[in-house]
């Protein structure tokens, strides 16, 4: 008889791919959670809700990569639990009809039923409020997990139903925690792989996931498998930049060399040295900074410390960090020269940060008291009969737009929080702040 070739429905010889690192290294207990701590943590309030085998409808928001489906796993192995997750960039309302007609079958049993929605907020609103019911039922007990602003992205009857927990982008100690456990566990890990993760390499991989725990898992699985294919027994940092798609930060070997370059950027502009703050702008692009970074912080100084010195610069900078971020390299570098150039020889004055500052101070001091009436918004008759609003005055009324009425609260008293400079744009500022102060001291 002819050979009829292998039989479709047997197993096949070869075992099946395991699983990707990042999958197999998934913790299964909260104490496994790494980088969360303040809401895992011992006596933190997901891990008392564990405790306490209660487990209302969640918002889990945060940056890819900090743990919302891993904290949503580990929540809902509960005893006595179904979970069911959906994608909502995949998901419709088929798929939603019947995870509802489960939910309650398993409630008429006495079984709790948790739907685990990733990307909450590719739901649109008709979407939202087909679960809104049954949530609020308790049919379902919902678990969200978004990137977005929930405030934005979830409808308001259903973020009322679901407390909202913010997790935080993994610190690169909490990265390095978790890479150094995938590395020498000889079960779920690669601790049998014969390759050594050495502390400069774990810190470089480290900085090169950006706070994302499965981009640093993949991307020490795939330099593990490319030092193996080389016969190597220790994990350079090159053969992190080989898998990175961009190089590792040659100056942050040992990170304090990254944040000196970074801080030495900063200062130069600050003593406006434009050609110190080149040098240090290219050390950090040639070395393979994150353009969008090093905006970041140029938009930061533009406000912190040229303020409105230079009113013009927070609008360079910030359109600086957008076009790198649009165009990235190599030709992000000549829109952040041109912002650090600018930053470096604009007149400097940092009165409004420290003016915030101040005013910080009295607000904790005092507490909540009591806004002037004038200034209160009458949203209702009854807030308007009761003088909210009472007596204020537009200035677009007044002959030369400018109204002397005391707007601080009386408990204040007459403390002065914003200081212009006589530098740039803001000695003029600082006259006309005079002027108004003055008129307002009379007044009264």
């Amino acid at each position: 008889m002819a050979d009829e070739g292998p039989d479709l429905f047997s197993p096949p010889d070869a075992e099946a791919p395991r699983p990707p690192l990042a999958e197999r290294m998934r913790p299964r207990t909260l104490d496994e959670v790494v980088g969360q701590d303040a809401l895992v943590g011992t006596g933190a309030p997901l891990r008392a809700l564990a405790d306490a085998d209660e487990l209302p409808s969640l918002i889990l928001w945060g940056p890819p990569g900090c743990g919302k489906t891993t904290l949503a796993r580990v929540l809902a192995r509960g005893p006595n639990t179904r979970f069911h997750p959906l994608s909502a960039v995949t998901a419709g309302v088929a798929d939603v009809r019947a995870a509802v007609k489960q939910a309650e079958l398993d409630r008429a049993s006495g079984r709790r039923f948790v739907l685990f929605l990733d990307e909450i907020h590719r739901f649109n609103r008709a979407q939202q409020d087909r679960l809104l019911p049954h949530v609020e039922a308790g049919t379902v007990t919902l678990i969200g997990a978004t990137t977005e602003n929930p405030s934005f992205e979830v409808i308001s009857p259903l973020l009322s139903r679901a407390r909202v927990f913010t997790l935080e982008a993994l610190s690169e100690q909490a990265l390095g925690r978790l890479l150094e456990r995938a590395a020498s566990d000889p079960e779920r890990g690669l601790g049998g792989s014969g390759v050594a993760l050495p502390p400069a390499t774990r810190d470089a991989l480290a900085h090169a996931a950006g706070g994302d725990a499965r981009r640093a898992l993949n991307l020490l699985e795939a330099a593990v498998a490319l030092a193996r294919r080389r016969g190597e027994a220790d994990l350079s940092a090159e053969r992190v930049r080989d898998v990175a798609g961009r190089a590792v930060l040659l100056h942050d070997k040992d990170r304090e060399e990254h944040f000196n370059v970074v801080s030495a950027l900063i200062k130069s502009l600050r003593a406006s040295d434009p050609d110190a703050a080149l040098y240090y702008l290219a050390r950090l692009l040639a070395a393979g900074e994150d353009p969008t970074y090093v905006g970041r912080r140029l938009v930061i100084f533009a406000s912190e410390d040229v303020g409105n010195a230079e009113p013009q610069a927070l609008l360079v900078a910030t359109a600086a960090m957008t076009a790198a971020e649009r165009i990235g390299m190599p030709e992000a570098r000549i829109p952040l020269a041109q912002a650090v150039t600018l930053l470096a020889c604009a007149p400097k004055s940092n009165a409004s940060y420290a003016a915030l500052g101040r005013a910080w101070e009295t607000a904790e001091e005092l507490g909540a008291v009591p806004v002037p009436m004038h200034l209160r918004n009458a949203a209702t008759p009854l807030m308007k009969s009761q003088g909210y609003g009472r007596g204020y005055r537009h200035a677009h009324d007044e002959p030369d737009g400018f109204v002397p009425d005391r707007n601080l609260p009386d408990a204040v008293g007459e403390r002065v929080f914003y200081e212009p400079t006589e530098r740039g744009a803001e000695k003029s500022i600082a006259e006309r702040v005079r002027a108004w102060r003055e008129r307002r001291r009379s007044r009264r």
